[in-house]
């Protein structure tokens, strides 16, 4: 199927893509499946050395690569090279993880026996990427699937495209350059059939998905009515929580680049601003002075902070929120409307409600902040962990003690729990992820490599006798 994309700003035709037919998607994966047999024979440490080739190709292209997503996605060119960054770090702390993939040496009860943990590769690994990071969730999954001894099989947003072929292209061209099969890592233009071809594919034994709690879950029953696993990381509802001893400037600058950054369309974006009642009017008055100095328009060009929505459809689900904010007794403090020009352009959006109005439990996907006022850390708290779902939070205060309760077991109940920075634009040596509806599915650094391969406790006798475990004596 043949589909146009368009600059997302200006809603202009500048390419044609041909999207992948199911025969397509069965020669593709046959291949990738194949190449398994190859990839996962060579050791972990030259694997690293492939990822590094590949993190320096992209590294020569950053520039042209953030261009690119800046222009499909519609995010801002510092943003869009900043994605590029990060598959790069990702490349850089793989190649030091091929060689620290250790299992354990772990103590027998019985003489003349060893038991120790192996890890070996799954096989294929399917990767489902959403259309407001294109290329940096792949990231995190593919630079650790390869060096875990996995091949790849990614389906990007059908709304991104180019970045997809790109991305490919560069990749495949290092593989080639060792005499390796390109179909270790295989890429395909599609949509829905094709991310349902990888759900239901039992030669498939991960797949991390991102995107909606919807679709999420339907992607895990159908994988795991197949008995394989999933890596899910779906929908935020992100708070942060500024407390009465808070640096207030610290906290505006952090909750405008949490609010306003990507326009609104991360998973880790501010939604929910929870301001201790003592100084609620002073550092909204301050919000309010910032974002009117925020700069909307072209996301190439220098200066500009907030670029477009990425569709039409992204436009009128911001006003169709905007509607219901007003129906359940919301008050637009600031913005509130789109912008009358070419490209899906909206204000950036400040609104004062109730925490137990329905609206805020739910990811209205755009620039629009949620402000509530608090009188204690245990009700910000309560507030924070109401949602269903559970990625993010952060809270600005000076205190050790609200710190390590803010952090402890009665704090924030998110997979992401931050002190005195946005919620957004995590580091890559952490653990991706959340808890709840959010997925509980953890990417990226820390062990999360762990996911990405298959562990056998493995004992070995090597003396005459056949001692049993716990002792028993069978004949």
């Amino acid at each position: 199927m043949r589909k146009e994309r368009e600059r997302q700003w200006k809603a202009r035709v500048i390419a044609e893509v041909v999207e992948a037919s199911p025969r397509e998607y069965e020669e593709g994966m046959r291949a990738c499946y194949d190449a398994a047999k190859t990839w996962m024979a060579i050791p972990a440490p030259k694997r690293g050395e492939i990822v590094r080739q590949i993190g320096d190709a992209l590294r020569a292209k950053l520039h042209h690569l953030g261009r690119l997503v800046s222009l499909e996605m519609g995010k801002i060119l510092p943003e869009g090279i900043g994605e590029v960054q990060e598959i790069i770090d990702m490349c850089d702390y793989a190649v030091g993880l091929s060689r620290q993939l250790n299992g354990s040496i772990i103590p027998s009860e019985r003489p003349n026996h060893m038991m120790m943990e192996v890890w070996n590769p799954l096989g294929v690994v399917g990767v489902i990427t959403a259309f407001n990071f294109p290329c940096a969730v792949l990231g995190w999954n593919a630079c650790i699937a390869l060096v875990c001894g996995n091949c790849v099989v990614w389906k990007g947003a059908p709304t991104t495209p180019l970045i997809t072929i790109a991305m490919t292209k560069i990749v495949a061209s290092v593989l080639e350059r060792n005499n390796l099969p390109g179909s270790i890592f295989t890429a395909f233009c599609g949509g829905a059939e094709i991310g349902q071809a990888i759900s239901l594919d039992t030669r498939i034994p991960l797949v991390s998905f991102t995107g909606s709690t919807k679709v999420g879950l339907m992607v895990q029953q159908q994988v795991n009515a197949r008995f394989g696993k999933c890596l899910l990381e779906l929908s935020g509802n992100n708070a942060i929580i500024v407390m009465d001893d808070a640096d207030i400037q610290l906290a505006v600058r952090s909750v405008l680049f949490a609010a306003v950054g990507t326009a609104g369309q991360r998973c880790t974006t501010c939604r929910r601003l929870l301001l201790h009642e003592s100084i609620y009017q002073t550092f909204l008055d301050q919000l309010v002075e910032v974002y009117k100095q925020v700069r909307i328009g072209d996301p190439l060009e220098n200066g500009t902070l907030l670029g477009p929505l990425h569709t039409p459809a992204s436009r009128e689900a911001f006003l169709k929120g905007i509607q219901t904010i007003r129906s359940q007794g919301g008050k637009i403090l600031y913005g509130g409307s789109a912008i009358e020009s070419e490209g899906n352009f909206v204000q950036p959006t400040i609104v004062e409600i109730s925490s137990s109005a329905p609206v805020v439990r739910e990811e209205l996907f755009g620039p629009v902040l949620y402000v509530m006022k608090v009188q204690n850390l245990k009700e910000a708290v309560e507030i924070n962990n109401s949602v269903p779902q559970g990625l993010s939070s952060s809270i600005f205060t000076r205190r050790p003690d609200i710190i390590f309760k803010w952090i402890g077991p009665h704090g924030s109940d998110c997979g992401i729990v931050n002190v005195n920075i946005p919620t957004n634009g995590a580091e890559i040596g952490g653990a991706f992820g959340g808890e709840k509806a959010t997925g509980g599915g953890r990417e990226a650094g820390s062990d999360s490599w762990k996911q990405y391969m298959r562990r056998a406790t493995c004992t070995i006798n090597y003396g005459s006798e056949l001692p049993l475990a716990q002792g028993i004596n069978f004949g």
